[in-house]
């Protein structure tokens, strides 16, 4: 076994097809499938099982990974250390970002960020749901609950307020509620239940567990845009309506949820220099207020 064949076999793990794989490594499916087919042949177990939804580990698959897991954390450390990567504030660091975050409050200051740091480069994912720091999926990752597992490093970035909100226009036609009991009379707008990826999204169960949207999203960017049409209410975070008057906040001393925002990144990674250099920035970019 080389490390070679191990990059194939953690590239498959995660990205779950071959061809996902494939392009994460620059090359094509069938060679990937070559090399697992050979690593499998050499070891005398199947490290996958190919279900509908891509390639899964078996419990050899499993076991191999935390050992492949241990090999790349030390590979990427010896790197580090004799290249001078891990003192340098230069490379690519990888940022798994809500979208609603990443929108309305880093987008703002990445050209702050790019004067700071010029020879560092941020890819910003905002997919649905947070990349895995434990994985390698990701080198930083602001999550909305800290981490109860892993070899993870997390420290909170900064606690934020939401609150229900309706345009004008909706308040002007169909009124506005008097007390959190009234939202049974109104259209609401919120998540998708099934596509939910973390239970600190389940803003309407906090209110009363019976609510449910009438028109929905994956998309907190596209709620705000329904909820700004006059489509119905919606929960959102102050820091994407403190700035627009054409959307009205209701019940805002009944209805206050609070969240925070954690810096994630593994454990490993936490001196190397550019990773340290995207915290310290996060840390001084001013979030949102409370309420």
């Amino acid at each position: 076994m080389n490390w070679d064949d191990l990059r194939y076999f953690l590239a498959v793990a995660r990205q779950k097809t071959l061809s996902a794989a494939g392009k994460k490594l620059g090359v094509d499916g069938t060679t990937v499938g070559r090399r697992i087919m050979r690593l499998e042949e050499s070891l005398g177990s199947s490290l996958f099982e190919i279900a509908a939804h891509g390639h899964l580990l078996t419990s050899r698959g499993e076991e191999l990974m935390r050992h492949a897991e241990d090999a790349e954390r030390a590979i990427i450390s010896a790197n580090d250390i004799l290249t001078g990567e891990q003192s340098r504030f230069s490379g690519t660091v990888r940022l798994s970002l809500s979208e609603g975050f990443a929108t309305w409050v880093l987008g703002p200051k990445l050209r702050e960020f790019s004067e700071l740091h010029p020879e560092i480069s941020l890819e910003i994912v905002t997919t649905n749901g947070f990349l895995n720091p434990s994985k390698r999926e990701a080198d930083i990752a602001i999550m909305l609950a800290r981490p109860s597992r892993g070899p993870l490093i997390a420290q909170k970035l900064s606690d934020y307020g939401l609150g229900l909100y309706a345009a004008k226009s909706f308040v002007s036609a169909m009124g506005r509620p008097e007390k959190p009991a009234d939202l049974h009379k109104f259209p609401l707008i919120g998540y998708i239940s099934d596509f939910i990826y973390a239970d600190e999204l389940r803003y309407l169960s906090e209110i009363d567990p019976a609510l449910v949207p009438q028109t929905c999203s994956t998309s907190i960017n596209m709620q705000r845009s329904m909820c700004a049409e006059g489509l119905g209410l919606a929960i959102l975070p102050y820091f994407m309506t403190q700035h627009d008057p054409s959307i009205l906040h209701i019940l805002p001393e009944e209805i206050a949820i609070r969240r925070s925002f954690w810096i994630v990144v593994h454990r490993d990674l936490r001196n190397v220099g550019r990773i340290k250099a995207v915290i310290d920035w996060l840390k001084q970019v001013p979030v949102v207020p409370i309420s």
